[in-house]
């Protein structure tokens, strides 16, 4: 019988030489992939078959430069050929680590095309490994925490954050050495996020205290501090939380091992277009609108040069742009409401939002924070002119019954106000109003 890693390599061979005869093998490694952290420094840092992660890198990668059907399909078959190759009898700590990685990244690739339901069945999968190493499978689970809340299952979500938490005490209670810093602030801050998602201020609180001094507050942990003190107003130290997460992501900074390993809307480069989106917001809210339109520019065209240009985050970040040109036009006492229609149409279409016509029902979760905040802010600049007002007030009636959060009104999102106690944020990563 062959060794499985030579059976390994022959597979990845045959694949890369298929995928020559389709004029696919011209990838360039991109440092700037989706997915990066999946596979920067882990072949180095985990105990993992190094064909396996070099097949995961080649099918990442192929995914990321083509950004067609085609391409992903290609992609896929070699994760799924990879994913087979493992031994099914070995239960070693390399097997399941090689195994988590696949399905990590299989799970990328499906949530980047919308198919929830599947990817989240792989990250399931990965808890199913009892041998894996500890931060393959919080990464599995803050990613299925992710995808539940972009889904709208908060109840779930708050369910799947808990047994996190359970997770990593666990491995700590049986293994001090396991349980790292890392894991431990990442583990508490997705249950911090799901708080907030539910409009919980003072219970997700808790969660996040001690971040300010704590080394393990990086990444996503980082950017969901940051918005919590973004969302209690406490803006001077949110400011520097964001930038703190577009330094370390963009430079690749304390980014380099395994405990960073993160996938799908959890992964480094939406960390990175999260944490631009929610540093414009900011910018607005403290009245710098010049910085304002610099930042969430940016951060429109990185969602563009991440997903193409008719991905639904980038409806995400055009809302937040619509929300910024009407701010400023109100602080300013000026009018801007052709560029404001101009975006706000744009993002409507991109997010996928249901027809006017169509009556809002509960079972229309996924997104709808967003389409209804684009609608109630588009219905606004149509409502002050008078001969479009019929139009507004209708599509006001659609956005109001369509709004999800439990704290603030749509009214209360629509303005920044210095009397309100929570500040929205929209959290480009889960595409919610928090």
């Amino acid at each position: 019988m062959l060794p499985s890693s030579l059976k390994l390599s022959r597979v990845a061979t045959a694949t890369v030489a298929r995928t020559a005869r389709l004029g696919l093998t011209s990838i360039k490694l991109s440092s700037s992939s989706p997915y990066r952290l999946i596979h920067d420094g882990i072949i180095k840092s985990l105990n993992a078959n190094p064909v396996a992660l070099q097949m995961i890198d080649y099918a990442l990668s192929l995914a990321k430069s083509q950004k067609s059907d085609e391409s992903q399909g290609q992609a896929m078959l070699v994760l799924e050929q990879c994913l087979s190759s493992q031994s099914s009898e070995n239960q070693d700590v390399v097997t399941h680590n090689s195994k988590g990685m696949v399905l990590l990244a299989m799970s990328s690739l499906l949530s980047a095309r919308g198919s929830y339901d599947d990817a989240m069945e792989k990250l399931q999968n990965i808890q199913d490994l009892i041998h894996s190493h500890l931060d393959v499978r919080v990464a599995a689970m803050e990613a299925l925490v992710g995808l539940n809340l972009e889904m709208g299952n908060d109840d779930t979500s708050s369910v799947l954050a808990d047994k996190c938490l359970e997770l990593l005490g666990k491995v700590e209670l049986k293994n001090s050495d396991e349980g790292s810093e890392v894991a431990s602030a990442r583990a508490k801050a997705i249950k911090g996020l799901a708080e907030l998602v539910q409009g919980n201020l003072e219970s997700a609180e808790p969660f996040f205290q001690g971040f300010l001094d704590n080394k393990g507050c990086i990444g996503n942990a980082a950017l969901s501090y940051g918005e919590f003190l973004h969302a209690t107003r406490n803006f001077s130290l949110a400011k520097d939380f964001y930038q703190k997460v577009i330094q370390e992501v963009a430079n690749k900074k304390d980014f380099t091992d395994v405990r960073a390993l993160a996938a799908c809307n959890m992964a480094s480069e939406e960390v990175l277009l999260a944490a631009t989106c929610a540093l414009g917001q900011l910018e607005v809210h403290m009245g710098n609108f010049g910085n304002a339109e610099e930042t969430l520019t940016s951060a429109l065209n990185r969602a563009e040069q991440l997903f193409g240009s008719r991905h639904p985050k980038v409806g995400v970040v055009l809302t937040c742009l619509a929300l910024m040109f009407q701010h400023k036009s109100k602080q300013e006492h000026s009018s801007s409401l052709l560029i404001q229609e101009g975006l706000y149409r744009r993002a409507i279409e991109l997010l996928k939002a249901p027809p006017l016509d169509l009556e809002v029902n509960r079972t229309m979760r996924s997104g709808m924070d967003i389409i209804a905040l684009a609608r109630g802010g588009y219905a606004e600049t149509l409502c002050i002119q008078e001969n479009r007002k019929g139009e507004g007030e209708k599509m006001k009636r659609w956005a109001e019954a369509a709004w999800r959060n439990r704290s603030l009104s749509l009214s209360e999102a629509l303005k920044i106000s210095d009397s309100s106690n929570r500040m929205p944020v929209v959290d480009a990563r889960i595409c919610r109003a928090l």
